[in-house]
């Protein structure tokens, strides 16, 4: 897939290191414009950076049926010349200003980043506006990452762990849109046209469907008539497809792709939880016992560090918009994909019977809780944390109230929704390579039990969270 496009920085911010309030001491501001256009902004001058992200519902699950790639292809293009400016000129008036822009695009959602020196904030937010707003989609722009997106897309078929994700989503989705491949096939990415690109740009960049997060030298009022002179010509209202939910697939199911490979890729999963689902906290630290806290989890304990079996094993959650799933990865030789998944599907099973002990509860609300302010090192993260909470509906308020949550979970919490998520052998797996599936755990083995602690919980040192 083409993820946000990360151009080189000006040498002239090199030197700064971006570090910004601890989360606990942030103060987070509502910005309205004259016009309506709403922005959450956290005033921080360490640094003269401004940066912006900017969000707007309608990813490539929105791509129109036979059209898939288009989102993908048109973030590739927003920062090729936009109004009167070519591409080339785009891009020396950008450089002059020291700004980066970039676009992205994942299932639900199309992206924007942009950062700029706050004595060029005028000219820049000018030039990202125009590219927003009025970009050309110049015939020769779009054949050059048209033919840059194809030579990712021959790549991403080669790729054992792309093969993996496309096979289990259309395991569990059939035809659901998140079944598509973000980045188009082939032949839908060769059937895109100039026409298709101004669609999409009218359809998803739109006033209703947008947030904003700016972090940097830039007062409520200096922001709040930005906002407008960057955003007021876009469409009041989004024109968006109506996208089912969905859940994955009931059924247990295992799907094998046989590639002449050494190593085998594999993914497994069931249904998840929505974000909004008031079980999700309780299920982030179960998933960070079971999975999701590298070295520390139950999986890589169980599958690696005892058993010398796979290169990674995790687990994690992802909650989409319109469906939610629980999923994990796999890397190990052929020889040792069946036992691999056999304890997998044993650790799976005594989350779901027993929850947690108290130490494993202990040590992951330090590390979730511990680790949380990392993500507010940087007006960039600040700025990323800021989308991920306005697109979840979590508040405003949700940094002052997030640890307190995590710290409220208990066993009880934990052994319910374990049961509720890993009860039962439902499990889609998908594989790509040639595995050996014969060799599995003797029946009626048992996993050595976590001790209880026999004193104090042991600190969990800070590191970026799940």
């Amino acid at each position: 897939m083409m993820r946000r496009r990360l151009l080189s920085f000006c040498a002239a911010l090199a030197a700064f290191s971006l570090m910004a309030a601890p989360a606990e001491a942030m103060k987070i501001e509502r910005v309205v414009s004259p016009g309506g256009i709403e922005a959450w902004l956290v005033e921080e001058s360490a640094v003269p950076v401004i940066v912006m992200h900017v969000s707007w519902e309608g990813g490539s699950a929105s791509d129109p049926k036979g059209k898939e790639g288009i989102a993908n292809l048109a973030s590739g293009l927003f920062d090729e010349g936009a109004g009167d400016l070519d591409s080339e000129t785009f891009q020396k008036k950008l450089a002059a200003t020291g700004a980066v822009m970039g676009f992205s695009e994942d299932r639900d959602y199309f992206e924007a980043s942009f950062k700029t020196l706050a004595d060029k904030r005028d000219e820049a937010f000018a030039l990202f506006g125009l590219a927003v707003t009025k970009p050309r989609f110049d015939p020769d722009a779009v054949e050059r990452i048209r033919a840059q997106i194809a030579t990712i897309i021959a790549r991403n078929m080669e790729d054992p762990g792309w093969i993996a994700a496309q096979d289990w989503y259309k395991a569990a989705y059939g035809s659901h849109p998140y079944a598509r491949p973000s980045d188009g096939t082939l032949k839908s990415l060769a059937g895109l046209t100039v026409a298709d690109l101004h669609a999409f740009k009218r359809n998803v960049l739109a006033r209703d469907n947008m947030k904003i997060a700016v972090v940097g030298p830039i007062t409520p009022a200096e922001l709040a008539p930005l906002l407008d002179r960057t955003f007021g010509a876009l469409p009041a209202h989004a024109r968006l497809p109506k996208i089912p939910e969905v859940k994955v697939a009931a059924k247990t199911k295992t799907v094998i792709e046989k590639r002449p490979f050494p190593q085998s890729v594999v993914i497994f999963g069931r249904q998840g939880l929505k974000r909004a689902d008031p079980d999700f906290v309780p299920a982030f630290v179960m998933n960070y016992v079971l999975g999701g806290g590298s070295f520390s989890s139950r999986l890589m304990e169980e599958v690696r560090e005892k058993r010398g079996l796979a290169y990674s094993v995790s687990s994690y959650l992802v909650p989409l918009r319109h469906g939610a799933m629980m999923m994990g990865e796999l890397g190990t030789k052929n020889a040792s994909v069946g036992l691999s998944l056999s304890l997998i599907r044993k650790e799976l099973a005594r989350m779901a019977a027993g929850g947690v002990t108290d130490k494993e509860l202990a040590d992951a609300k330090t590390y979730l809780t511990g680790s949380y302010p990392l993500r507010f090192n940087s007006n960039r993260k600040i700025a990323g944390e800021l989308i991920g909470i306005q697109t979840e509906n979590l508040g405003i308020d949700y940094v002052d109230r997030r640890n307190a949550m995590i710290e409220a979970v208990t066993k009880e919490d934990i052994a319910r929704v374990a049961k509720r998520l890993l009860a039962g052998n439902e499990l889609i797996v998908s594989i790509v390579g040639e595995p050996n599936m014969s060799e599995k755990l003797p029946e009626g083995t048992k996993l050595r039990p976590m001790p209880e602690p026999t004193g104090r919980p042991t600190e969990g040192a800070p590191g970026a969270s799940q």
